[in-house]
């Protein structure tokens, strides 16, 4: 019977470990997406300042996170609720939050922007709005180098009256390579020796005197 026990009693401790290393591994991700949190609130906490050290974010940054990361929606969520945030959660004479005040400020907004939705799960969606994003640089357009583009654009390889538009070093003549220009000159069209008549002949004078 005391066998029988014993065996009963090994037979619940593993069931034990496999509840707790679940519960581990639960707070491990719980840790993971703050981490991913934080990193995000580092890339924007520097973002256009060289000497900022990422443990702080300013009020400017705190408006482009929100505006980058689609926590202003527009409806739920305005530029002026953001604002209204910030200066609530930072210090009376500080310009700046930290990360911990961050969370803060997104706990206030989560429950604007997540009507309907638990406190607890209105935060998550936030946080998932945010967690790996970085600032989105605007007005920066990539060059894309492509083959095509390039001997479309190679002015040594026009032909007719393209490559007539264009001199030998590739660079456009203007009015004088799109339009057929009336020649007045006396001379005919592509003489090599153009204008020269007039300084041979003052030169045969001035010997002549």
């Amino acid at each position: 019977m005391k066998y029988m026990i014993t065996m009963a009693d090994k037979s619940t401790k593993p069931a034990k470990r496999l509840s707790t290393d679940s519960t581990n591994s639960h707070e491990g991700a719980t840790a993971g997406e703050i981490s991913a949190l934080e990193e995000a609130f580092r890339k924007f906490a520097v973002h256009g300042d060289t000497r900022a050290t990422g443990k702080e974010m300013h009020g400017k940054n705190w408006s482009k996170l929100c505006k980058d990361c689609h926590v202003i929606d527009g409806k739920n969520v305005t530029t002026t609720d953001v604002d209204i945030v910030f200066s609530k959660i930072k210090g009376k004479s500080l310009r700046t939050i930290t990360f911990d005040q961050f969370k803060e400020a997104l706990q206030e907004l989560a429950k604007k922007r997540f009507k309907g939705k638990s406190e607890e799960e209105a935060l998550q969606e936030m946080y998932k709005l945010i967690e790996g994003k970085g600032p989105v640089i605007s007005g920066v357009t990539k060059t894309v180098s492509s083959p095509t583009v390039s001997r479309l654009t190679d002015t040594s390889k026009f032909t007719g009256s393209h490559k007539e538009r264009f001199d030998a070093s590739g660079k456009g003549k203007g009015r004088a390579g799109r339009e057929d220009l009336v020649d007045n000159s006396g001379y005919v069209s592509g003489y090599k020796h153009a204008g020269t008549y007039d300084h041979k002949v003052q030169g045969n004078n001035s010997r002549g005197d």
